[in-house]
């Protein structure tokens, strides 16, 4: 990966719609060639995918909500079982598995704290979980899906 895939990929963070023949203008090559970087960037699987960025409080989900959960289980069958259950419910929006002290975050994205504790319910009813704690956000200070591209090509 060179200066000019990473400058590519910089304008497709903030804007996957820019057309390839503004894309090229702006890193200095003909639209043939960008086009080719760009399609060789989503075959190495660089570009997972585009999509489109929404409003969260104008679809009425303005509220954030970090659940950090422990549990006494480390096995495969309840990892699994849990998994399936967090991947079925539209309001988490990011899952990751968590080394410290907590086992699991959640980022859950709601209308209200009626609409949290729905989730709740759901999250605790269908798993034996040792202890969840929510915090809700706020003020969103730094929102970004732009990943930094000074590592890239890096190894």
């Amino acid at each position: 990966m060179d200066k000019i895939d990473k400058q590519i990929l910089a304008i497709l963070q903030e804007d996957a719609s820019t057309p390839v023949a503004e894309i090229a203008e702006k890193v200095n090559l003909s639209s043939t060639p960008c086009w080719r970087r760009i399609q060789k960037l989503e075959e190495d699987g660089v570009i997972l995918r585009r999509v489109a960025l929404l409003d969260a409080d104008k679809l009425n989900v303005g509220v954030t909500v970090f659940v950090s959960i422990k549990t006494n289980q480390h096995n495969a069958n309840w990892y699994s079982q849990f998994s399936n259950t967090v991947k079925l419910i539209p309001e988490v929006v990011e899952f990751y598995r968590m080394s410290g002290n907590i086992d699991y975050l959640l980022r859950v994205v709601v209308p209200n704290i009626a609409a949290y504790d729905a989730v709740y319910q759901k999250l605790t009813q269908s798993n034996a979980l040792f202890d969840v704690n929510a915090s809700f956000a706020m003020e969103q200070i730094k929102h970004t899906t732009a990943l930094p591209l000074d590592y890239a090509g890096l190894n």
